[in-house]
């Protein structure tokens, strides 16, 4: 039986949807209108005022936001309230340049911890649970957030943040979690290790994941769900944004519900900037409807993805989003071809291979290079180099038929390639571009 957090919102009708959008876009506009003048001076330059959006059909009229915007207005150029009424900062994960800072006020949080309950809540996750979140606390959003969900749906919450992977079991063995959070490759991981303990999927008490952070394939899933016995659920969100549970996976496992009481979602032409009809893929765009702190309008998630209205069998009425393809901006672009990691990650788990790789590119007198490591499985190690060739030439005609380019394969012993308790690593890009 479909479980629901907020019933009244999350299978409201379209047309209920629809005003509450319409209402709550045009405060916002006048909300950051008169308290972010960085985005003021944006609409100023169109030619614009508040007046000019009276409805959702006027979104498009407004300016764009990235993350450039964001670094150009850091620290506090888009905070929309004064700072005493700040309870939170978090923070990207970024590596290069200023770090993107999110700010919150406690009813912002408040909002952002339902998203995450109504994400445990689609789970099953009830009073019943105990949720061990292996997320990262601290900037990173996702600890604290499906922390925040947990105990609003009525969860037993196991804060063990990421990392201590023997920690990490006890608890779940000891405790007997049954849902679990953390990102995809560390739920892989931490499937590895269990079943290198001998537990089989029928020991270990997790019903279900709830998965996000990171780009994960449908295989990926299935090799997951498999391991541990559970059902993986898919999660999505930016720091910007709040952080996880702007989308959530239902029981349908078809695609993500977007909060449309609190986002509205846009499918734009990455190029340039048009609004896409529906079902067409193209860039993600979120407008935040209702966070005071750090209101974002037209915000540019640069993932890939598209959006369906398509009746679900869970019987929320709220647009879907599919798992991102890819990004904009991270998408590899190799001898001309767009290569996305996802595409890589499909055809090594089609063919047997867990999800353990490193992607090499390079660049060698004036052409790109692609290499792509991967761990064999220690049902498949082998030191027979006969066998080893004829796997990495599967592997290759395989990358070679999905991605229309040559990538040269390096089967590698089981373990060999460094682990992560957080984001993976999955591409090293060594060209001067």
């Amino acid at each position: 039986m479909e479980r629901y957090y907020q019933p009244e919102i999350e299978c409201a009708s379209r047309e209920e949807i629809k005003k509450l959008q319409d209402e709550r876009l045009v405060k916002q506009v006048r909300h950051v209108w008169d308290n972010v003048p960085y985005y003021r001076k944006k609409m100023e330059a169109k030619g614009l005022t508040p007046d000019d959006i009276q409805s959702a059909e006027d979104l498009y009229k407004l300016p764009f936001l990235s993350k450039k915007d964001l670094r150009e207005s850091y620290p506090y150029g888009l905070v929309g309230v004064p700072l005493k009424d700040c309870v939170r900062i978090h923070s990207t994960s970024g590596t290069t340049g200023k770090r993107v800072m999110a700010f919150y006020t406690q009813h912002d949080i408040d909002l952002w911890e339902d998203c995450c309950a109504r994400a445990i809540t689609a789970a099953g996750g009830g009073d019943e649970d105990v949720v061990q979140v292996s997320y990262g606390y601290g900037l990173f959003t996702g600890g604290l957030g499906l922390h925040g969900g947990s105990h609003k749906a009525g969860c037993l919450t196991i804060p063990t943040s990421s990392g201590n992977t023997e920690r990490q079991i006890m608890f779940i063995q000891d405790l007997n979690a049954t849902i679990l959070c953390c990102t995809p490759s560390y739920a892989a991981y931490l499937g590895e290790s269990m079943r290198e303990m001998g537990l089989s999927p029928e020991e270990i008490p997790l019903k279900a994941g709830i998965f996000g952070a990171e780009a994960w394939s449908e295989e990926m899933r299935h090799d997951i769900e498999k391991t541990l016995g559970i059902k993986a659920y898919d999660i999505y969100g930016l720091t910007e944004l709040s952080g996880p549970g702007v989308a959530f996976e239902c029981s349908a496992q078809n695609g993500m519900h977007i909060n449309e009481d609190h986002f509205i979602a846009e499918i734009i032409d990455p190029k340039t900037g048009e609004v896409l009809p529906e079902g067409t893929q193209g860039e993600l765009v979120f407008t935040s409807l209702d966070k005071e702190a750090f209101p974002l309008l037209r915000y540019r998630t640069r993932d890939i993805c598209t959006l369906t209205r398509e009746k679900c069998s869970c019987g929320r009425t709220h647009v879907k989003m599919c798992k991102p393809k890819g990004r904009t901006d991270d998408m590899l672009i190799i001898r001309g071809v767009n290569v996305f990691p996802s595409q890589i990650e499909t055809v090594l788990l089609n063919n047997g291979y867990q999800a353990n790789y490193q992607i090499v590119v390079d660049r060698v007198n004036n052409s790109d290079t692609l290499d792509v490591r991967v761990e064999m499985t220690p049902e498949m190690f082998t030191d027979n180099l006969g066998e080893i060739t004829r796997r990495q030439r599967a592997l290759v005609d395989g990358l070679k038929s999905m991605l229309g380019i040559k990538a040269n394969v390096t089967l590698v012993a089981p373990k060999s390639i460094t682990r992560s308790e957080g984001k993976a690593v999955r591409v090293i890009d060594k060209r001067k571009i």
